[in-house]
């Protein structure tokens, strides 16, 4: 597949093939799906509104809108579409449109199908595009987690949204093709708000083949009478797939694994002990460094000659899934003991430090990140008591299997993770080996692998590591 256009990237211009339209179609139909009329709200080049009026024969009405008005044009040249006078094609851009008015001018049961555009809203601002709902925090992110990074979204997620909010009063169905981790946020935003939800289904697809895109993808099937509110649901490997994997939520948490949670449901809980994520400073052409036998060499391959004060032994990610980790070449500048600590004070205790400091203050000042503004010069990000503490538990987030590993000091120092890296802190080495041996036992890896997503850029996060009870995992351990 040739490299996206700006076109292509901002209205998520990958026409989805009549292939896998008729596959899906087929599905439908096996699944009961019989509508009164049905509706694509971004129908591009047609093929779902094709292949809906070959295979829903009671569909009334089928209607597809679409903003690009090259493509009209093409639609309303295949005139045998139109024959029958159940199809119509109008111009209109999703976020514009009447819906309202074209949802009340329907009567029995609707289907919404189609293949919403697969981009965020990070990845439209880099290229300035305006294709975007208004802006609202809609998915209720707090504090530091609305400036970090979780306040992005895929538009499809929001478009969903008001889709499901369409079919929240009346009989009708949901197919939508969206990345897998879109579709869970959905069925998890239906769960979370109460909504109406009859039955639900994820049917992963092959998006390599189908659309060249290396992610994750599926066909999200939902169904809606208008009172029930069941929110389990099923995932199959594929539209073929005849059996599959209970998925859902229990006590508020997202569960990929209904069955082994069901089992194992006595362990959720809170520990007193709390997962933290690594170090945060978004400048490691400065803050990190590789110990050569000429010295400490900095991002920007400087030769740095600073005190030991605020150094500190580093790992990352690839280091604990190798095993790396009794010693490293790796090393990391801590500028402060907890967040919001002013950094004044290194002028006097390492004025070396300070001077490095002073010399790359503009990488500092370059950082885009909102958590930085208003805060001491040169401010990290997750630091606290728990960062010095002599033995760790560590695991990093970015990796599919649960690889815990038993950290203690290198060099004489605490060792410091980078933030793709969660960890439980110890000040007592028995104690810290005494919890890793709970964390290695079989009910463990059972419970935590129910909750853990692999498909998911970080399928590891410290909520779902919280969710383990540690004194709970111990008592059950020890009556057995």
């Amino acid at each position: 597949m040739t490299r996206a256009t700006h076109h292509q990237i901002e209205y998520g211009d990958f026409q989805t093939p009549v292939e896998l339209a008729e596959k899906i179609c087929q599905k439908l139909a096996v699944l009961g799906v019989n509508p009164d009329a049905v509706i694509e709200p971004t129908c591009g080049l047609g093929a779902f509104i094709e292949s809906s009026a070959r295979h829903f024969p009671s569909a009334k009405r089928i209607i597809g809108v679409e903003i690009n008005p090259a493509y009209l044009r093409a639609l309303r040249n295949r005139q045998s579409l139109f024959e029958n006078g159940r199809v119509e094609i109008r111009e209109g851009d999703f976020f514009n449109f009447d819906w309202e008015n074209l949802l009340n001018d329907l009567s029995g049961s609707i289907l919404v199908l189609g293949n919403f555009p697969w981009v965020t809203n990070s990845q439209l601002s880099v290229i300035g595009g305006a294709n975007l709902p208004e802006k609202t925090n809609f998915q209720r992110h707090r504090g530091l987690n609305a400036i970090t990074g979780k306040s992005n979204f895929d538009i499809s997620e929001w478009m969903l949204m008001q889709v499901a909010g369409w079919l929240q009063n009346r009989h009708g169905y949901l197919a939508m093709l969206c990345k897998t981790a879109v579709a869970r946020k959905l069925l998890n935003h239906l769960y979370s708000q109460n909504f109406n939800l009859a039955d639900a289904a994820i049917f992963k697809i092959d998006a390599e083949k189908y659309f060249g895109a290396a992610v994750e993808a599926c066909l999200l099937f939902c169904r809606f009478d208008g009172i029930s509110r069941h929110y389990d649901y099923e995932v199959f490997a594929s539209l073929e797939s005849k059996a599959g994997e209970r998925a859902g939520h229990r006590d508020g948490v997202m569960v990929r694994d209904l069955a082994a949670f069901d089992e194992l449901r006595h362990l959720h809980g809170e520990s007193e002990m709390k997962w933290r994520s690594g170090v945060k400073h978004d400048c490691a052409e400065v803050m990190e460094f590789r110990k050569t036998e000429g010295g400490l060499v900095n991002g920007l391959g400087e030769l740095v000659g600073i005190e030991q004060n605020y150094l500190f032994p580093l790992l990352k990610g690839s280091d604990l899934a190798n095993g790396h980790t009794a010693s490293t070449t790796r090393y990391v500048l801590i500028t402060q003991k907890s967040i919001g600590e002013s950094t004044d004070g290194i002028q006097k205790t390492a004025p070396k430090t300070w001077v490095y400091l002073e010399a790359h203050a503009k990488y500092f000042a370059d950082r885009k990140s909102r958590i930085y503004r208003h805060r001491p010069r040169f401010s990290i990000f997750g630091v606290g008591a728990y960062t010095f503490a002599p033995w760790k538990i560590a695991i990093s987030g970015l990796y599919k299997t649960l690889q815990f590993r038993l950290v203690g000091e290198i060099e004489g120092k605490p060792v410091i993770f980078d933030d793709t890296i969660y960890f439980l802190s110890f000040d007592d080495e028995q104690q810290a080996r005494k919890v890793y041996q709970l964390l290695l036992s079989p009910p463990a890896a059972k419970f935590l692998s129910s909750l853990i997503f692999r498909d998911e850029k970080r399928p590891i996060k410290a909520g779902i590591l919280n969710h383990l009870d540690l004194r709970r995992l111990e008592t059950a351990i020890a009556a057995h």
